[in-house]
C-alpha cells in the first residue's frame, strides 16, 4: 500500500482474492475438476469455432453468431479460470490494482457480447422461421455484420463504464476482495469514497443491457410461438421446436443464472451462494454451450461426421 499525502490513509496498490472457499479439503478436490471443465470449455469451444470455419454447410448466420459465441465463452471463462486456480494452490493469492480492473472488465465485456449474441441469435431464429422468404435478404452479411458490430461496441461501452467507474474508487483500507475474482459489488464494498454514483451507472448500461436482450429474445420466440402454432404440418412444427432447443437451453441457462446474481435482492442469498452461482455462470455455462449445440443440432452432428470422415478416408 502507498501513502496518501501525510494523513494515515494509504491507498491499496494490491487485492487479496479470498477464494471460493478456505477448506484445504475442498480445494483439492475442486482444483483438478475446475481445471478439467476449463480445458473442456476450451477445447469445446475451439472445436465449435473451427468445424463452423471449415464445414461450408454451416457457413450460415445462425453459425456465424454461434462461433462467436464461443470465442465470447473462451474469453469468459479464461479471464476468471487460471486465476482461480492459482487461489487452489497458493496460501494467499493476490492480484494488482491494473490486474483487478482488466479482469473486470474483461468479464463485463464477454458476459455483456454472451447478451448481445444471445439475442442476435434469437432474431435470426425469428427471422427464419416467421419470415422464411425474407431471411436471405433480411439476415444477408451486411446485417449479420453489423450485429456483431452492435454487440462489440456495445461490449466495449459496457466494460467500459465498470473499469472507469472503478478507477474513480478510492481504497484505504481493508484489500480482502471476498471473491473468486474481482466483481463489482465486493469491490464497491470496500471502497472508502463515495461510490453512489460511480456504482449507479455500471448499473444502469448493464441493467439496460439486459433488459434490451431480453425484450429481443422474448418477443421474437413469442413470434416463433405463434407462428409454429399456425402451422398445419407436425413436421414443420417439430424442425422449427428443434432449430429452436438448443438457443433456449442456452438462454436459459445464461439469464437463469444471471438474474440470480444480479437481479434478486441480496437478502436473499449469501456470498457463499453468490460465489456457487457465479461458478455456474462463468465456467460451467461455457462448457456447456457447445455441448448443448452440438449435441441437440442435427446440422452440427452432421457436418461433424462429414469432417471426421473426409480425414479419415483422404
Amino acid at each position: 500500500m502507498d501513502s496518501l499525502g501525510g494523513g494515515n490513509h494509504t491507498a491499496v496498490t494490491r487485492f487479496i482474492l479470498l477464494g471460493l472457499t478456505d477448506d484445504p479439503v475442498l480445494q483439492v478436490i475442486l482444483f483438478p475438476t475446475i481445471l478439467c471443465i476449463y480445458l473442456v470449455t476450451i477445447s469445446g469451444n475451439l472445436s465449435t469455432i473451427i468445424l463452423i470455419r471449415i464445414s461450408s454447410q454451416l457457413h450460415h448466420p445462425m453459425y456465424f453468431f454461434l462461433s462467436h459465441l464461443a470465442l465470447a465463452d473462451i474469453g469468459y471463462s479464461s479471464a476468471v479460470t487460471p486465476n482461480m486456480l492459482v487461489n487452489f494452490l497458493v496460501e494467499r493469492n493476490t492480484i494488482s490494482y491494473l490486474g483487478c480492473a482488466i479482469q473486470l472488465g474483461s468479464v463485463v465485456f464477454f458476459g455483456s457480447s454472451e447478451c448481445f449474441l444471445l439475442a442476435a441469435m434469437a432474431y435470426d431464429r425469428f427471422m427464419a422461421i416467421c419470415n422464411p422468404l425474407l431471411y436471405s435478404a433480411k439476415m444477408c452479411t451486411q446485417v449479420c455484420v453489423r450485429l456483431l458490430t452492435v454487440t462489440y461496441i456495445g461490449s466495449f461501452l459496457n466494460a467500459s463504464s465498470f473499469t472507469i467507474c472503478f478507477s474513480f474508487f478510492l481504497f484505504c483500507g481493508p484489500n480482502k476482495v471476498n471473491h473468486f475474482f474481482c466483481d463489482f459489488a465486493p469491490l464497491v464494498k470496500l471502497s472508502c469514497s463515495d461510490s453512489s454514483i460511480p456504482a449507479v451507472v455500471p448499473s444502469f448500461t448493464a441493467g439496460s443491457i439486459i433488459v434490451v436482450t431480453v425484450c429481443v429474445i422474448a418477443v421474437s420466440y413469442i413470434c416463433i410461438l405463434a407462428t409454429i402454432l399456425k402451422m398445419r404440418s407436425t413436421e414443420g412444427c417439430r424442425k422449427a421446436f428443434s432449430t429452436c432447443t438448443s438457443h433456449l437451453t442456452a438462454v436459459t441457462l445464461f439469464y437463469g443464472t444471471i438474474t440470480f446474481i444480479y437481479v434478486m435482492p441480496k437478502s436473499c442469498y449469501s456470498t457463499d451462494q453468490n460465489k456457487v452461482v457465479s461458478v455456474f455462470y462463468l465456467i460451467v455455462v461455457p462448457m456447456l454451450n457447445p455441448l448443448i449445440y452440438s449435441l441437440r443440432n442435427s446440422e452440427m452432428k452432421g457436418a461433424l461426421k462429414r469432417e471426421l470422415t473426409r480425414k479419415i478416408f483422404s
